[in-house]
């Protein structure tokens, strides 16, 4: 696809996922989110992951919907492969970059691996819940889906969390930092040349468990956090579409298929 096409289809996902009303659990912004993700994973034309779709729970007193499907693989008897984002918001905000930006970009690859299958199945997630009040509680999406709802062994995961921007510093806004490497020696490399980005490889503990990988971690799973860091729009009404950086999202996908 070429890169045109690529940034219309990453800003029409932003923008219908990333309006005033927010994503905030138990919110009618979050139903309307959560079933334009059910019927985007539909007619993307992936494989419920499960009975449908929607994976709806309940914990800690909260209502919650993972959304999750497949796109099969070559070799259907391996271990899949999670790429994930969390769709929800810190309230009522648009979450433009926090995190509707990682969803979009899940959908492309998800879009791709239609087309292109991986080696293995690969699981498309996105989670709910990663946001306070569930952050990092047995109600984070994530962390249930793990605990309660897996029924394959996870061969790795991928996530991303705030990679729709320009990293705020002049000379290195086309940086991604990447965690997670230390989690396998297989997930190690020395030069990752993709065009319009640049990896940063940093450990783990420099960043903490900020989003979908701490459950991976903690069952050491090997697994990859993607992210451009925090920046002036973080949880802010102004983190809206306008603000991202698009042709740098067009590259994080080209960078998550090299990783898959």
């Amino acid at each position: 696809m070429s890169l045109q096409n690529t940034t219309k289809a990453l800003l029409r996902d932003v923008v219908a996922l990333a309006t005033p009303a927010g994503r905030k659990v138990q919110t009618e912004g979050h139903a309307r989110a959560c079933s334009y993700l059910v019927e985007r994973l539909r007619k993307l034309g992936l494989e419920p992951l499960g009975r449908d779709f929607a994976q709806p729970y309940r914990a800690a007193g909260y209502s919650l919907c993972n959304v999750m499907g497949v796109a099969p693989g070559r070799t259907r008897t391996l271990d899949p492969i999670v790429i994930a984002a969390h769709y929800d918001t810190c309230g009522a905000l648009p979450g433009a970059d926090d995190n509707a930006a990682a969803v979009a970009i899940v959908l492309e690859l998800a879009a791709r691996l239609r087309h292109e299958p991986a080696e293995r199945d690969v699981i498309v997630a996105l989670f709910d819940g990663e946001e306070p009040p569930c952050y990092l509680s047995p109600a984070m999406g994530s962390i249930h889906w793990y605990r309660c709802e897996r029924r394959r062994p996870v061969h790795c995961a991928i996530v991303l969390d705030l990679v729709g921007h320009a990293v705020p510093l002049p000379g290195r806004e086309d940086l991604v930092f990447v965690t997670g490497m230390e989690s396998d020696p297989g997930l190690v490399f020395d030069d990752l040349a993709v065009p319009g980005v640049r990896v940063h490889p940093a450990l783990n503990r420099y960043v903490g468990d900020l989003s979908d990988h701490h459950v991976f971690r903690l069952d050491r799973r090997p697994y990859l956090f993607l992210s451009c860091g925090r920046w002036q729009h973080y949880h802010r009404a102004s983190d809206t579409p306008d603000k991202l950086d698009v042709a740098k999202m067009a590259a994080i996908v080209e960078l998550c298929r090299v990783l898959l």
